[in-house]
């Protein structure tokens, strides 16, 4: 992503050449969390740097912060978002520049041409993405429910909720989506998701003042030189590393992440492409990634690093569950129970527009690539999203686990579909007007220089030529009487 970002293809529009964005910046990047991963960094933004210092990691020790946080930056940042920038411009270049339909299978037409995407190959890709983008988002509305349902219990609205609980729950943000969804993109989401930027940035405010003000500081720039530092060892890290036992770890961490990534990638992608018209590449690219990733990296300092400094200091906020944790920390400090009711709220928006934006784009994949599709069949497909989450959750003991296998295993066979749509998307952009004529001017360019070398050459050989017969006529001139009667 950074290499087409930075190449000549950057300059290409996602649309037509003097097409202006849709939506401003601000709606842009907020809509971007509504859809990418607004209810995973409230379940995880306290709870897994603290998981991090107080275990440690495979080949580390516990109650290393740096490592900690460089962990979770390596899971929540620059990875995730370059996997959804992949899908998002490939189907933004294929829907808005060359004018085919909003469809993933449209994407690969570089690679198997039109008679292959619209074939049983094309319908195969778009069935696989809707397959993973089911259970993606039921996995996120899962977790959602999980912590919706321990913010209760920890606010003393329910105590010992049962699965009556989650199941109200589930079905009053599901009645809530549907009129989301009913309202289309423009109104809703966008609505939605400027509100969801606004009680996250709040939130964040609260807990930064409360908190640990100067160590969340010292945590930004440590976090990024933490993260720079051991790159490479987490990106090599396999079941081999830390003496063969990290495979454990990964499984439940880092694998499951990437999977999770990668069965939302279908959705969050083509979300990100109806959302991003108008746009250059280049912009598309740097701004799907880099701004996501930075404000996900505060996030993290700071409800991850007051996690640690409570840890630290005596004040554990670790309980019986995962879930709960996000809310123990908001009511360790004063005031902690309205911004717990915040918090509650901000789930839900979150859930409800990730719902909405997931079921707008799975309506227009099977309605055979829409820009907008029905409303009441994007609703359907919300139901039938939320319906799988409620299974997940109600069945067996451990939904978490559940919720993590089952993504792992839907997500598996559209990362070979993720592989391949890579080189369709240079395949595609390489053959754009822009870079087309580029090619052709740095050809004429470099058939110029050649021109002038030759020119460049000849003209010294002539010069050489002429020097040469001046000094033979200098030489001549020379010549003395006296030689010449001897001669």
């Amino acid at each position: 992503v950074i290499g087409i970002a930075a190449s000549k293809f950057g300059s290409i529009k996602l649309g037509a050449i003097n097409e202006e964005p849709e939506f401003s910046t601000v709606s842009w990047i907020s809509m971007m969390f509504a859809a990418g991963m607004g209810i995973g960094l409230m379940f995880y933004g306290a709870s897994e740097p603290l998981a991090f210092y107080r275990d440690g990691v495979p080949g580390h020790e516990p109650n290393e912060v740096g490592t900690a946080m460089a962990t979770a930056m390596f899971h929540w940042t620059l990875h995730p978002w370059a996997i959804y920038a992949i899908i998002g411009l490939a189907i933004a270049y294929s829907t808005f520049r060359i004018g085919r339909k909003q469809l993933l299978s449209s994407a690969f037409v570089p690679l198997i041409g039109e008679k292959g995407a619209a074939g049983p190959i094309g319908k195969l890709i778009d069935i696989l993405a809707i397959f993973a983008t089911v259970f993606g988002t039921a996995c996120s509305l899962g977790l959602g429910a999980l912590q919706i349902q321990a913010g209760l219990q920890a606010s003393g609205i329910v105590d010992n909720p049962s699965n009556s609980v989650v199941l109200g729950i589930v079905l009053v943000l599901t009645l809530a989506f549907i009129l989301s969804a009913l309202s289309g993109v423009g109104k809703g989401i966008q609505y939605l998701s400027n509100a969801n930027m606004v009680m996250a940035a709040l939130l964040a405010i609260f807990v930064f003042i409360v908190g640990p003000s100067v160590t969340i500081l010292n945590l930004v720039p440590g976090s990024v030189g933490n993260y720079l530092a051991n790159f490479t060892e987490m990106i090599g890290r396999t079941a081999a590393s830390a003496d063969g036992t990290a495979g454990e770890w990964l499984s439940g961490w880092t694998i499951f992440y990437w999977a999770w990534w990668i069965s939302w990638s279908p959705f969050v992608g083509m979300f990100l492409a109806r959302i991003s018209r108008g746009r250059s590449v280049r912009e598309f690219c740097l701004g799907v990634m880099l701004v996501p990733a930075g404000v996900s990296t505060i996030w993290f300092a700071i409800f991850g690093g007051t996690a640690i400094h409570l840890e630290q200091n005596g004040q554990s906020i670790s309980g019986e569950s995962t879930e709960a944790e996000l809310f123990n920390l908001l009511q360790s400090f004063p005031g902690g129970s309205v911004a717990a009711v915040i918090g509650m709220i901000l789930l839900a928006t979150f859930f409800i527009t990730s719902a909405d934006s997931a079921s707008t784009v799975m309506g227009s994949m099977s309605q055979n690539g829409r820009s907008n599709a029905t409303p009441w069949l994007s609703a359907i497909w919300g139901v039938l999203t939320a319906a799988v989450g409620l299974v997940l959750l109600l069945t067996g003991e451990d939904a978490l686990t559940n919720l993590q296998n089952v993504t792992i295993v839907a997500a598996s066979p559209f990362l070979i579909v993720l592989i391949f749509l890579m080189f369709a998307i240079v395949k595609d952009l390489r053959n754009d007007v822009i870079y087309v004529e580029y090619r052709e001017a740095q050809a004429f360019q470099r058939k110029l220089a050649r021109e002038r070398r030759i020119h460049r050459e000849v003209q010294q050989k002539e010069d050489h030529k002429r020097r040469r017969s001046e000094r033979f006529a200098k030489a001549g001139a020379k010549v003395s009487p006296k030689a010449k009667n001897n001669k």
